[in-house]
């Protein structure tokens, strides 16, 4: 009986820890869950201008191989296929990058880039991607704002009238050399923004899956590089 009591104190502090363990492992998951959910990317102009009524607010979209912002009028008009992609690790790296889908019809996604040469932020399969600056992608903790190696570079460039491009300003020196001096450029942020919850249960977990997807893109992926 004593030895029982005595057994029974000794594995106590072992089974206590186990338990936190567990639950802390459990806390970390929930936290960690946002980043495996399709979001779209929301850009909103970092200080006062006169132009940041063209982009706040607006959508990120894909178009030519590059993200734009949606600044089409009227707002019911898509300029391009609106980004809606999740945090996936980068195959053979120990960071996760970006991805998106980039058609409605076929569900196949391309990982999201920074072009070393231009700064500008683009999409493709990994053969495009490999190249130049994968990730890591990460987000802000509190607004959950999308950033590139640790930090918020992203900025709008005014390709032609009202037409913005996102580039990252990887020297932080107002992409000098990159764009010609005389394009407008506008510091901005990326805000995450879940894609809306359906009412049909069926629909909303299958809009939501990722594996399928993972899948698919995997397949693009193999595909492309044989090429």
């Amino acid at each position: 009986m004593v030895l029982s009591i005595i057994i029974a104190l000794c594995a106590a502090p072992g089974l206590m820890g186990t338990q936190e363990a567990i639950r802390q492992a459990q806390a970390k998951e929930k936290r960690e869950e946002h980043r495996a959910r399709r979001c779209k990317l929301v850009a909103r102009c970092v200080r006062a201008s006169a132009r940041r009524c063209e982009i706040d607010g607006r959508q990120l979209v894909l178009r030519n191989n590059k993200l734009y912002i949606d600044t089409e009028t009227p707002r019911d008009i898509q300029f391009g296929h609106p980004f809606t992609g999740y945090y996936l690790p980068y195959p053979e790296a120990s960071y996760e990058g970006l991805v998106t889908t980039v058609r409605d019809d076929i569900p196949m996604l391309n990982w999201i880039y920074i072009d070393k040469e231009t700064n500008e932020v683009k999409y493709g399969v990994r053969v495009d991607a490999q190249p130049n600056l994968t990730g890591p992608f990460d987000c802000t903790r509190q607004d959950r704002r999308l950033t590139f190696e640790g930090w918020e570079g992203f900025v709008a460039a005014e390709e032609s009238p009202n037409i913005w491009a996102v580039y990252f300003d990887v020297e932080d020196d107002g992409l000098k050399g990159k764009v010609s001096p005389e394009t407008r450029i506008l510091e901005i942020e990326l805000s995450r923004k879940e894609t809306r919850y359906k009412k049909d249960a069926e629909a909303r977990k299958e809009d939501q899956t990722t594996t399928h997807d993972e899948k698919h893109m995997h397949v693009s992926v193999d595909a492309e590089d044989q090429t």
